[in-house]
């Protein structure tokens, strides 16, 4: 019979600076994502008024929502794999159930719960990225 020994899997190692440049841009992207649902109500009932119409907004939140969630897979993963600590992924994930249900359920009305719900989930986005930032700092990363 034939065989073989499987190498291990090679995995590109990724820079330093790329991990901080992409943990920083999720701090960015998340605080914005949080500061733009809690003014969406606000703008939502301010715009008929000034004579705008606003629509497809929800296409914008739900691709915000996926794009945030590849990324804070993404660098909280590499992360982890640096500095083996887990405390970035005790924010990352309840702010994902978070944004994923104000995206994609009933709470995607643009009311008061989906701000506060948007708004809470992408505040626990944007400190998973710090921590992990941090940490992969701390260990040299």
């Amino acid at each position: 019979m034939f065989q073989f020994e499987a190498e291990p899997l090679k995995v590109m190692p990724i820079p330093n600076s790329s991990l901080r440049r992409a943990d920083r841009f999720g701090v960015a992207a998340s605080f914005l994502c949080a500061v733009h649902c809690a003014l969406l109500p606000l703008a939502l009932a301010l715009l008929p008024a000034l004579g705008l119409n606003v629509g497809g907004w929800i296409d914008f939140d739900q691709a915000f929502v996926v794009f945030a969630t590849v990324l804070g897979v993404t660098t909280l993963t590499v992360g982890y794999r640096r500095h083996r600590a887990f405390r970035a992924w005790l924010l990352l994930v309840p702010g994902l159930v978070l944004v994923w249900a104000g995206a994609f359920t009933l709470l995607h009305d643009h009311g008061l719960a989906h701000a506060v719900i948007m708004v809470t989930g992408g505040l626990l986005l944007a400190a998973a990225h710090l921590v992990n930032l941090r940490l992969s700092h701390a260990r040299g990363g």
